[in-house]
């Protein structure tokens, strides 16, 4: 399958949403900023790393590590682009963003985002691919008999006996019923 394939542009574009606005959120929540000219860096960069791979179905082994490398790549991005003053000499932020280093909160943070939303898309892509295997069966039966089958109205057992002309109204439903008429005088 082609790399401009409508299907694998649409699943590496849902796949760099997710991923993208996972960590714009959890920068966001986290205290951090986000930068118009980091988002304009991410998003190209996410949607590259997930084109090649989304030629076939992903399953949790595919999406993970993937996922995992996209995320603390962001962070590092996001951190890096964010307006604070950073001391040459240790190389940490003094200002702005005070969850870039490698706390154990933000690290078990970004572990349970990581491996839930991997959980997500893996379930997703099994569902994808199993309603493309179902479409694909279901347009080979279509494809072996192309002609839909014809329907003959039923034949009359009796075709001799000719037909008995019957009321509008069904057998079993009471005419009389209702108000009773007017009656006319006659003249």
């Amino acid at each position: 399958m082609p790399l401009t394939s409508p299907l694998r542009l649409a699943r590496a574009a849902a796949f760099t949403a997710v991923c993208l606005g996972l960590g714009v959120l959890a920068h966001l929540f986290s205290g951090g900023e986000v930068t118009p000219g980091a988002l304009a860096l991410g998003l190209p960069a996410v949607f590259a790393a997930a084109l090649p791979l989304s030629g076939g179905e992903r399953t949790l082994r595919a999406i993970l590590p993937l996922l995992a490398a996209l995320q603390a790549a962001l962070h590092v991005l996001f951190a890096l682009s964010s307006p604070s003053t950073v001391d040459v000499a240790t190389g940490h932020l003094l200002a702005g963003h005070a969850h870039a280093g490698p706390g154990l909160g933000m690290l078990i943070a970004h572990g349970w985002a990581v491996v839930l939303t991997s959980l997500w898309l893996a379930r997703g892509e099994a569902a994808l691919w199993a309603l493309l295997r179902r479409l694909a069966v279901r347009l080979a039966r279509i494809a072996a008999d192309p002609a839909p089958p014809v329907f003959a109205p039923l034949a009359s057992p009796h075709p001799d006996e000719p037909l008995v002309p019957r009321s509008v109204a069904p057998r079993h439903s009471v005419t009389r019923r209702g108000p009773p008429r007017l009656l006319r005088p006659s003249v």
